[in-house]
């Protein structure tokens, strides 16, 4: 026997993938919920480096504290050994100085001649200055070619020499500039 639909024709529904029904307000609470999580995270990360910076600082700051007294201690070494070598100086500047004068009178005394004596020695400006008396010009002449032979005089010059012609014995005042050295 044929058989024959009579009922209206159904349109066939097209094939799609159906998903459940999902809540908007879920998901925006989820999101918020998401978004509050990542900014405590975020803040808790943030915190505990702040935490760690404040511990590195109060550590740099102890160093600090100690280098400063290291530093301190290193002037007061370098101060300490700056005055200790200005003082070994000085003393090496006396010892010096106090061998100078038995040089000094011991060259002029060997580079005075007979006829010659001195009346007057001075130091300016680093130079000697020998006023004194002779006889003669010739022993005028020994004294200085002497002061130059001694190999300690330096710069030997004649500043002045006058003789006094009215009174007898006709002296001979001289003055003479030289530089020693040791």
């Amino acid at each position: 026997m044929i058989r024959i639909n009579l009922a209206p024709v159904r349109e066939r529904k097209a094939f799609r993938i159906s998903l459940p029904s999902f809540n908007l307000g879920i998901l925006f609470a989820l999101l918020s919920v998401l978004s509050v999580i990542l900014i405590g995270g975020w803040w808790w990360v943030l915190a505990s480096e702040r935490d760690q910076l404040e511990r590195d600082i109060v550590v740099a700051e102890k160093q600090l504290e100690t280098l400063k007294a290291a530093i301190a201690e290193g002037n007061r070494y370098k101060a300490e050994r700056d005055d200790l070598e200005r003082r070994v100086n000085a003393i090496e500047e006396l010892t010096k100085n106090q061998t100078t004068p038995i040089y000094f009178l011991e060259a002029v005394a060997e580079s005075i001649p007979r006829d010659l004596w001195l009346t007057s020695t001075s130091e300016r400006d680093r130079q000697l200055h020998f006023n004194g008396t002779a006889f003669s010009s010739t022993a005028l002449a020994d004294f200085m070619a002497n002061l130059r032979a001694s190999g300690r005089f330096k710069d030997v010059d004649l500043v002045v020499a006058r003789q006094d012609i009215t009174k007898m014995p006709r002296l001979i005042t001289f003055e003479v500039v030289c530089r020693f050295e040791i």
